[in-house]
């Protein structure tokens, strides 16, 4: 009691207090320059692009499966199984989910960071050893101190100890270091479940992309089929103008080529199906085999529209951002452990048991019991400048996971408007290309009357052909990616893992 009344070590006590408050810097998140709404076309209108209200007012026209799960984070907070509709791919989906050997490498490692931070938990408890039996002899030289005392008590050149103890150690958490250790293996805890994340929404991008490129190639090549049958009909019919000497052979030459040109693309088309059969095997952790599909391009309906939510939510939705953030997290942790490690360091420690030098009294109680306790506060001085060094390392680790954090937000940004000014541009695009082809078949067909009947000519014939497959090849290719467009922009805003 005397001593708590005393001034000085009311100060002394006061002043570890508020040294103990300054060591170990509070987190506090970076100030961010995330705009009120993402960058897309300036004259789209087909679905929302910015902020909440604009979402709200678009729902009515969302698809009605979607429409139910939209929130103000768009449509990254709906689960894949709504925002895909083709069984064949939520299949493939869910074995990739199931199988894929990257996400499962992913998912091991949050059972090592887990492991890490239960581990971290017993830092404040204290390490406890015991030595159940210790038996040991020392030899000391005739003429030493030791050797002389051990004649002397023992009549002995040699002394016998046997010992059997428990040892109690404790360090006292002043400055906040063992409590930081554990917020950074928190952190990288939660990291390595974001990063699962990550993986899991990149997988899923990955596969809904490949099925759609298979898709696109099944497509072309019945575009290309078709074509083939059109140019032998074309063929059949110049072989009866020639024969009847309306045309030279040069006009069947010349539509054969033709013909072999489109037919050449096949073999092309038949090694991308199998290139893409293989990929995605691999991505659904199977030996690469054939996929099974029953639905064609055109049959892949495009959401009506795409709500984004706001900039905000999507931090708060990416895996990757997240991640990047705990990262943050357990920089600024290490910071204070480095920090607190420049201040004294407080351990207590305590040992008990039995020893003795007989074995015969080895176990006699009380006489064999012994009891030490001590304590220790040690301010490192002079380390070779160690200390100072890491904990300057640890500050500058700290700015660098916060740039990163930055940086992820910013190329997180880039993605989504990339992907909506994309899906614009591509819908314009695609419009032109569709009345192209429906112009080009009407085209082929006025081509081969006006050719039957002399008044055109057969190179007329093969441009017509040649640029209706060229533009049905083309408008393949942009449907296909309207819809990767869609799932880019899904993955962008951090669906994908739910």
């Amino acid at each position: 009691m005397h001593k708590i009344n005393n001034p000085v070590f009311l100060l002394l006590f006061f002043t570890v207090a508020n040294l103990a408050a300054c060591v170990t810097r509070k987190y506090e998140a970076p100030s961010l320059d995330v705009p009120t709404a993402f960058r897309s076309s300036a004259d789209s209108s087909s679905s929302d692009r910015s902020s909440a209200d604009r979402s709200s007012a678009n729902r009515s026209s969302v698809d009605s499966n979607i429409a139910a799960n939209i929130s103000d984070s768009g449509i990254a907070s709906i689960p894949y199984h709504t925002f895909f509709t083709d069984p064949v791919l939520l299949k493939l989906i869910d074995s990739g989910i199931k199988r894929n050997y990257d996400l499962q490498i992913a998912i091991r490692q949050i059972d090592i960071a887990r492991q890490t931070f239960q581990q971290a938990q017993w830092g404040n408890i204290p390490t406890v050893s015991l030595t159940a039996g210790q038996a040991s002899i020392t030899r000391s030289s005739d003429n030493s101190l030791n050797g002389l005392l051990a004649q002397q008590f023992t009549g002995k050149s040699y002394l016998m100890d046997y010992s059997s103890n428990v040892g109690i150690s404790w360090e006292a958490d002043i400055w906040g270091k063992i409590k930081s250790r554990k917020d950074a293996a928190l952190a990288s805890y939660l990291g390595s479940r974001e990063a699962a994340r990550a993986v899991q929404t990149k997988l899923v991008s990955d596969i809904a992309q490949g099925y759609y490129n298979l898709l696109m190639l099944d497509a072309q090549e019945n575009i290309t089929i078709r074509s083939i049958a059109l140019y032998d009909s074309s063929i059949s019919m110049s072989t009866l103008l020639r024969n009847a000497g309306d045309v030279t052979s040069l006009a069947v030459e010349q539509e054969e080529a033709a013909r072999e040109a489109a037919a050449a693309l096949l073999p092309q088309l038949h090694l991308q199906i199998t290139i893409q059969e293989n990929a995605l095997s691999e991505l659904t952790g199977r030996n690469a085999g054939k996929i099974e599909r029953s639905a064609s391009l055109t049959s892949m309906q495009l959401h009506e529209s795409l709500p984004t939510g706001i900039p905000v939510n999507m931090i708060s939705k990416r895996p990757d951002i997240r991640q990047a953030e705990q990262a943050l997290l357990q920089a600024h942790a290490l910071m204070n452990v480095s920090r607190a490690s420049l201040y004294p360091n407080l351990s207590i420690s305590a040992q008990g048991g039995l020893n003795s030098y007989q074995f015969s009294n080895w176990f006699t109680i009380p006489g064999s019991l012994f009891g030490l306790a001590s304590g220790s506060l040690i301010q490192p001085i002079l380390q070779g400048r160690q200390l100072k060094t890491k904990y300057e390392q640890s500050k500058t680790a700290r700015e660098q996971a916060e740039l990163q954090f930055k940086q992820t937000i910013l190329s997180a940004l880039e993605e989504v408007s990339n992907a909506l000014v994309t899906i614009d541009e591509l819908h314009k695009q695609e419009d032109h290309t569709a009345r192209q082809t429906i112009i080009l078949a009407q085209a082929v067909a006025n081509a081969r009357l006006l050719f039957q009947s002399g008044q055109a000519g057969y190179l007329d014939v093969l441009t017509a052909q040649n640029s209706r497959l060229q533009a049905d090849l083309s408008l393949a290719a942009l449907q296909r990616q309207r819809l990767s467009s869609e799932v880019l922009l899904y993955q962008a805003l951090g669906g994908g893992w739910q």
